[in-house]
């Protein structure tokens, strides 16, 4: 079953942030480390992982922006359920999350302010990429 770009959920210390991200995503970059195991090597590498999200600019004190704004340097756990949540929060095969954490992070460029929009419907936006602190898990049960 293929990924579809509707049905996503992303959940911040257990609290449903969806409604604040139009993109999340888990990243998977080489790793600049000095030192890579002979193991790490044999399967190609070392790997970091990221969390990337795209954001509304919401400074209300349970927002997302929040967040970012007041806990930069902390380990947050998050789960990311690509297919949706179901109603028990309990992941199966047909509805896997992947969980993990990560380390809030300012985001370099626009933080809050950008640029007017006629549109009344448009929102000042701003990304940020979180390291985690190891791969994430899979979970469908």
């Amino acid at each position: 079953m293929t990924v579809g770009t509707r049905d996503l959920v992303l959940r911040i210390s257990s609290v449903d942030h969806s409604g604040a991200c139009s993109s999340a995503a888990v990243l998977s970059v080489r790793s600049d480390s000095p030192f890579v195991s002979f193991e790490e090597a044999q399967s190609g590498g070392k790997r970091d992982y990221h969390l990337a999200l795209s954001m509304y600019q919401d400074m209300s004190a349970a927002s997302l922006w929040s967040v970012v704004w007041t806990q930069r340097g902390v380990d947050v756990p998050f789960e990311l359920w690509p297919y949706g949540r179901p109603a028990l929060g309990v992941p199966t095969v047909s509805q896997p999350r992947l969980t993990g954490t990560a380390t809030v992070a300012e985001p370099d460029g626009d933080f809050l302010g950008g640029e007017a929009d006629p549109d009344p419907e448009a929102r000042m936006t701003c990304e940020v990429e979180w390291k985690c602190l190891a791969k994430p898990v899979r979970q469908t049960a």
